[in-house]
């Protein structure tokens, strides 16, 4: 039996040291000190030895298992070792390499415009208001002197949220207006700019998404020429000391008078081109004094107050100021077209 010990000793110390890998010592390990391994089994067969010859064994095979015990986790030590070196090494980082190059980001044309058109207003006295895409239908139309019956109120042309149509995606930015006239006292001087939203199909020039950005301006003095000078002011600031404005009367529930304000074509200087349908002047949008109602509805005495109000589609502008012909270019995300601003 002591034979027996000598050759597994030999046997196991020859396989611990050639192992390569910790499974492979795991395995050694339930080979020989595991439940049903070689040594356990020769321990349980020590009552079949004669008594005299059972200490002696017993105490043998004991020190074998302390031995190969030994031996296993040397080599496991070192196994462990040479294990985190090759991973350090396959996770290291070779400084050696050119780093990746950083590319610029870029701004998008609708970003840059409105800071712009910001900057511009700040210049004159006028701070950004903001107000929640989803609002009530008494701000969006109600308070605004839109009736019932008004086109712009049909579910054909408006996001409603309800049954009752009381809440609505807003489709203009002048509901800022009426908060900020119900939040503060007059004078009011302020720009509203911000997501819009109608029923509008998709083209060229359409979607149901867009940004505008609305002013107003109200104190116990104000007239359309004044309305006229500003306009004329940012125009040029934006588009070109060249720039003319015009006012076109027109009509809006919530002004009166009401017009609708067009620049000279940026493309021909004013003598006629495609893009102006040969008039010489570019649509822009609408403005005018506020209407009485309106003031009415927010408190105001329209008895000693005044004040105008205008708005403007930025894609529009942008689209004029950049010499892009499709709105859409503006939401695709095409790095090739962000990339030119």
């Amino acid at each position: 039996m002591n034979d027996k010990l000598a050759i597994i000793g030999a046997e196991a110390e020859e396989k611990i040291s050639g192992c390569r890998s910790l499974a492979e010592l795991e395995a050694l390990r339930v080979l020989y000190l595991g439940r049903k391994g070689e040594l356990t089994e020769l321990l349980k067969s020590v009552s079949s030895l004669p008594p005299e010859e059972r200490p002696s064994f017993g105490a043998a095979t004991n020190q074998l298992k302390v031995r190969i015990g030994e031996l296993l986790d040397a080599r496991k030590a070192g196994l462990s070792v040479s294990q985190r070196k090759s991973q350090h090494s396959q996770e290291a980082v070779d400084i050696t390499l050119p780093g990746r190059r950083l590319f610029a980001g870029h701004r998008h044309p609708l970003s840059q415009l409105l800071e712009d058109i910001s900057d511009i207003f700040h210049g004159m006295g006028f701070s950004v208001a903001e107000g929640p895409d989803v609002e009530s239908s008494r701000n969006n139309f109600d308070a605004l002197n839109t009736p019932e019956n008004h086109p712009s109120r049909d579910m054909q042309d408006t996001f409603y949220l309800n049954n009752d149509q009381s809440l609505l995606m807003r489709t203009h930015t002048s509901p800022v207006q009426i908060r900020t006239m119900k939040s503060q006292p007059p004078p009011v001087r302020i720009i509203a700019p911000g997501r819009c939203y109608r029923r509008d199909a998709i083209d060229a020039s359409h979607m149901p998404v867009f940004h505008q950005c609305e002013g107003l301006y109200v104190d116990r003095k104000a007239s359309l020429a004044d309305l006229k000078g500003i306009l004329n002011y940012f125009a040029r600031q934006l588009l070109g000391e060249k720039v003319k404005i015009r006012f076109r009367p027109h009509f809006f529930p919530f002004t009166e008078p009401s017009v609708e304000y067009d620049f000279s074509c940026l493309f021909c200087g004013g003598k006629g081109c495609r893009v102006c349908k040969q008039s010489g002047w570019l649509e822009i949008s609408g403005a005018g004094m506020v209407d009485p109602n309106v003031f009415k509805n927010v408190g105001y005495d329209p008895e000693v107050y005044q004040g105008f109000a205008w708005g403007l589609g930025l894609e529009r502008v942008a689209m004029l100021r950049y010499g892009i012909n499709d709105i859409r270019m503006f939401y695709q995300g095409d790095m090739r077209f962000l990339e030119q601003f």
